[in-house]
């Protein structure tokens, strides 16, 4: 009797303090929780974008405004106006070759020359911009930037880089290669019937200059959304960190 009362005692002992024991160290064991996002202040979110919306301008303005920066840069190159291709195709066809190919290399150069009036515009409208544009940028995914910047500032690019693209066309005489192209083409078009072609050059190349401006500063800023390498800044790592 004396054995099983003892018995039981000590199984009871040996019961509570298990529970006890345990119950001490579940105090000690840490909870994990997912790792939280930096907090952004109202301020910074708009900094950050500043500074991310500059480094991809100039990024874009100084690998465009350059020799060959359109050029030899088969994604934005500007070739033969599309209204024109089968004047194109003609004049190869009459032996024109050489000024066919003289007439795309000046359709760049304007091009080219016309980025130089880009980085005050972009400027400009980075300077304005508020802190719903900002959060709205933030979190609008890959292009939200460069949207932004096209619908603040296409009309006041339209407005500056074609009478620098009407001046290049004048200065390297573009419409000395276009006008014997477009005349023979529309000559042969007298004799079958076809369409004449009369595009408006100074449109066409603004249009394109202004097109493949935005595609390098739509590269620029999805570099620094995806690649952390990119972000050049400590506010840069911050912000787009956040994301």
């Amino acid at each position: 009797m004396f054995k099983i009362l003892a018995f039981s005692t000590l199984s009871l002992f040996v019961g509570t303090c298990s529970k006890v024991d345990l119950n001490a160290l579940s105090a000690y064991v840490p909870t994990t929780t997912a790792p939280t996002a930096p907090k952004l202040s109202n301020q910074e979110v708009i900094s950050g974008l500043k500074e991310a919306l500059q480094v991809g301008i100039k990024n874009a303005v100084n690998v465009t405004s350059v020799t060959d920066g359109f050029l030899k840069n088969e994604a934005i190159r500007l070739a033969f106006p599309p209204d024109a291709l089968k004047a194109r195709q003609k004049a190869i066809e009459l032996g024109m070759t050489a000024q066919v190919d003289k007439f795309e290399t000046t359709l760049n150069r304007a091009a080219e020359e016309a980025a130089k009036e880009a980085l005050p515009i972009f400027v400009d409208a980075i300077t304005n911009m508020s802190v719903q544009d900002g959060f709205a940028i933030l979190n609008g995914g890959n292009g939200a930037a460069t949207k932004f910047l096209k619908d603040q500032t296409t009309s006041k690019l339209t407005t500056a880089f074609s009478p620098k693209v009407a001046e290049a066309i004048s200065r390297v005489k573009l419409t000395e290669y276009w006008s014997p192209i477009m005349t023979k083409y529309n000559a042969a078009m007298n004799l079958t019937g076809g369409e004449k072609i009369n595009p408006d050059l100074n449109a066409y190349v603004t249009q394109k200059a202004i097109e493949g401006l935005f595609k390098m500063v739509e590269e620029e800023e999805n570099k620094i959304r995806k690649d952390p390498a990119a972000r050049v800044t400590e506010l840069l790592a911050k912000v787009f960190g956040s994301l």
